[in-house]
């Protein structure tokens, strides 16, 4: 029988020492009360992030300028961009900021009032270059004809107003049609002229497998001059936290929505994104102060699962938080997965595909061990082809 698969789901396991991956408003370690233990966590914004920015052969960048395809990015200050755009083309500024302050008016957005200096939205803006050209080309002729800013500013509002649907539709179609960050991660607005689009990647926070393993990190930063002329000091003392610990990381591909987002039938791209999307969560490691920590890592297990179930966590079998006094933490972290794995298929049985990646000796039920290589090809493979047959 031949299936398109619908949910790509990719369970993880990374190791982490002395880092300090995701902090939170008080610059510690992220935590997670889970089951019977206090863990660590990394959140699926840190992840997201590092994944769509990483700059290697496999980087969603490389793959988009190979496509042709635009590589959106997240921003409060597109309707700046705008403005210094209409600024070079000879547009006094004063009135630039009129007329954009009307855009964004007519785009019902909100300016941020705090930010004085520069134009910045409330709101986080998904964009690529060619819309944020759309907008200053659209500005630019009315801001022009203008003679001040508050002329400027009720120009631009009327100007919307007056193109009916041809700017609002013109916009969406291009934003519908653009960008290979929002056809993964989706885009969420609140404005109605711009366009949402749902996700067809979704991320879990990470978290740690085993009870939170956390340390006050006390360090000082000596005064080389100081220390040259024979006198003891520092130029600051200073604390801050770092953690270690194995990282239970969950991911699910949505198939058919990435494939709704692409414009429709683009299996081939769809599986050229996953496979590059695989590389990245294998080998690109978030964490703040890199300079001090190198916190990079790759992944020491990978288990893919292609089918068209409705998608569940294996995170069930870290409810009870593994010992780290025992040996072999990771082949243990394995075994805990392939348990919860026959425990849900002797339940539900076993509507997966599977294949998985591993540095350790370990056997996975139902699964064939493979190299990252051969496992990104055999999930490309079968988007691309819309078949389970012969994986």
């Amino acid at each position: 029988m031949t299936t398109l698969p619908r949910f790509i789901q990719i369970h993880t396991l990374h190791n982490y020492p002395a880092a300090l991956l995701n902090r939170d408003d008080a610059g510690l370690a992220k935590r997670l009360p889970y089951g019977d233990r206090v863990r660590t966590r990394i959140s699926s914004q840190c992840l997201k992030r590092h994944w769509r920015v990483a700059e290697d052969s496999f980087s969603l960048s490389t793959l988009a300028k190979s496509k042709g395809i635009e590589l959106e990015q997240r921003s409060t200050y597109f309707m700046e961009e705008v403005k210094k755009k209409l600024v070079e083309h000879s547009v006094p500024e004063a009135i630039a900021i009129g007329a954009v302050e009307g855009l964004i008016e007519a785009l019902k957005l909100n300016r941020d009032s705090k930010k004085k200096d520069k134009i910045k939205t409330s709101e986080v803006i998904l964009l690529g270059a060619k819309e944020v050209d759309y907008l200053f080309q659209f500005t630019l002729g009315i801001a022009k004809q203008q003679a001040d800013a508050k002329a400027a500013h009720k120009a631009l509002k009327d100007a919307v107003e007056a193109s009916g649907k041809d700017f609002k539709e013109n916009l969406k179609t291009m934003l519908a049609e653009s960008g290979l960050v929002s056809a993964m991660f989706g885009r969420m607005v609140t404005s109605d002229v711009l366009t949402s689009r749902d996700a067809a990647v979704y991320v879990a926070h990470a978290f740690t497998v085993h009870e939170a393993q956390v340390e006050n990190d006390y360090f000082t930063v000596v005064d080389d001059l100081l220390r040259d002329a024979g006198e003891q000091g520092s130029a600051g003392i200073f604390d801050t936290e770092l953690a270690s610990g194995l990282y239970y990381g969950y991911v699910v591909v949505d198939v058919q929505q990435l494939l709704a987002n692409l414009g429709g039938e683009d299996r081939e791209l769809a599986g050229q994104i996953v496979h590059h999307m695989l590389h990245l969560i294998a080998t690109v490691s978030p964490g703040s102060k890199r300079g001090s920590t190198a916190p990079f890592e790759w992944a020491k297990f990978m288990l893919v699962e292609a089918g068209d179930w409705q998608p569940r966590s294996l995170a069930g079998a870290f409810q009870n938080a593994l010992d780290t006094r025992g040996a072999k933490i990771r082949e243990r972290a394995v075994e805990q997965l392939s348990g919860e794995l026959q425990r849900l298929d002797a339940a539900y049985g076993a509507p997966c595909e599977r294949r998985f990646l591993s540095v350790d000796d370990v056997q996975v039920p139902g699964a064939q061990r493979m190299p990252l290589a051969a496992l990104t090809q055999w999930v490309q493979a079968i988007i691309a082809s819309g078949t389970l047959q012969g994986a």
